[in-house]
């Protein structure tokens, strides 16, 4: 009977405390789950893009290209569903896998062969020049960058060589290596560079090609500053990595001395000859 006395409040107190919590956390549930759930939908539209990495001058066809959904709120400007619609279409800028194909990135319909062609600018013309590692600075020249021309090439005036930049900020469209022949007669890689210029542009990089040797300087894509030089030949080369001379005080010039006056001599002296005899006066005045 104790016992049971002592069993009584300790299933009350076991009681109380399992209601006190469930009832809590009821309540925690119903304060921190959502009041209400919103469906947002929305219409999905097919895009065509690169299926992989493209290259400018790429003349597309249906294995180059996927479709991928994008939301109606966030099509890409000049959209193509239809890779079909595109195939055939030459790009004028490259393109990244799972990047859309847009009309701004394609050339008019009216191009129908890829390459170089496709990408020149209207006005301008591509010409190729041959060139080496050095050059090309190491491999660090590549299609989309930008670079001043440099040549080195005898002086007809003074037959002095002379290094001179003649072109500047000169986009490059394509770079290369065919093989030719060497001096010995083995076949050897050559390094080609192809250069966007105007007609009179391409005159100078042709003859300058031609009669001398090149060198490219790359420059930054957002420089666009033009800078005019008076060129280099050995001796100036030399004589701005001597060291400066003091310079000489000019020599002193010592003022001639003055001659003394001396009267003028006026007179003069007459001959007379009367028959055998000669005589001479002289006369003042």
């Amino acid at each position: 009977m104790k016992n049971f006395k002592v069993v009584i409040p300790i299933l009350l107190a076991l009681i109380v405390a399992g209601g006190g919590s469930f009832l809590l956390y009821q309540w925690l549930q119903s304060q921190s789950g959502p009041k209400e759930v919103v469906q947002v939908q929305s219409e999905a539209v097919p895009v065509a893009v690169a299926a992989l990495d493209l290259q400018w001058g790429t003349k597309l066809d249906k294995q180059m290209m996927k479709t991928v959904s994008f939301l109606k709120e966030s099509l890409p400007p000049g959209y193509c569903s239809e890779p079909e619609k595109v195939a055939g279409r030459v790009l004028v800028a490259a393109l990244r896998q799972n990047e859309p194909v847009t009309e701004s990135k394609l050339a008019p319909e009216s191009v129908k062969t890829g390459g170089v062609s496709a990408v020149v600018t209207p006005g301008k013309r591509a010409v190729a020049v041959k060139g080496d590692k050095v050059i090309g600075i190491s491999g660090f020249i590549n299609p989309g960058n930008r670079v001043d021309v440099l040549v080195t090439l005898q002086d007809p005036r003074d037959k002095m060589e002379v290094t001179k930049l003649v072109l500047e900020n000169i986009p490059v469209l394509a770079t290369g290596t065919q093989i030719e022949k060497n001096a010995k007669g083995d076949p050897a890689p050559v390094d080609v560079y192809t250069l966007e210029v105007t007609p009179d542009d391409g005159e100078k990089l042709a003859l300058a090609a031609a009669e001398g040797k090149l060198q490219f300087a790359l420059r930054n894509v957002t420089d666009a500053e033009k800078v005019l030089t008076q060129g280099a030949n050995i001796p100036q080369t030399l004589a701005s990595l001597r060291k400066a001379q003091p310079q000489q005080p000019p020599p002193e010039v010592k003022p001639a001395s003055a001659k003394k006056w001396q009267p003028r001599d006026s007179s003069y002296t007459v001959e007379i000859i009367k028959g055998g005899k000669v005589s001479k006066e002289k006369f003042s005045f």
